[in-house]
């Protein structure tokens, strides 16, 4: 076995990379820093195991936030036109466009209408976001727009003590 060269991705430090998400084609991966809550694009070239950046971190935050950053969750949308993740200083989910060459334009984010989300997953039919919100101890469903990707709230959070994970079983 040798070592790559480089050996893994590098992001700056006090990143803080938290979790991460591929492209629909698995070209691209998307990783969430929770220290800095941004996003930033590497090629995956997968003969070699090697990762690229693609250039600068997009921030998951609005320009104009101040508070803690904490970023916590990421995924990439089933039909891979949008990728969401989670913000919990701002208790939030951020929402980019992906391109048709991967790379990311923010197009808003929504309140999770609770405290810090610390998780959330969306159904395997692409049409709905659940947000865990930890500290509030609810859960938040949101329906996705399929053309924008932008998360409309449906009816009122459900009550549950202190989530911070949902998956969604397997379909058979």
């Amino acid at each position: 076995m040798t070592l790559n060269d480089p050996p893994g991705g590098i992001l700056p430090p006090g990143s803080g990379p938290r979790h991460i998400a591929f492209s629909r084609d698995g070209k691209l991966l998307y990783v969430l820093s929770e220290l800095k809550d941004n996003v930033t694009t590497f090629r995956w070239d997968a003969a070699k195991g090697a990762l690229e950046s693609t250039g600068p971190a997009l921030s998951a935050l609005p320009a104009a936030y101040a508070g803690p950053k904490s970023g916590a969750e990421i995924a990439v949308h089933p039909a891979g036109k949008f990728l969401y993740s989670s913000n919990r200083g701002h208790d939030s989910i951020a929402i980019y466009a992906i391109a048709a060459d991967g790379k990311l334009t923010a197009s808003g984010h929504e309140p999770t209408r609770g405290k810090t989300p610390r998780n959330f997953a969306i159904d395997p039919s692409g049409k709905f976001l659940l947000a865990a919100n930890q500290d509030s101890s609810t859960i938040a469903v949101f329906r996705i727009d399929e053309k924008t990707g932008k998360l409309a709230p449906v009816g009122d959070p459900i009550t549950v003590p202190t989530p911070v994970s949902i998956l969604f079983a397997p379909r058979k």
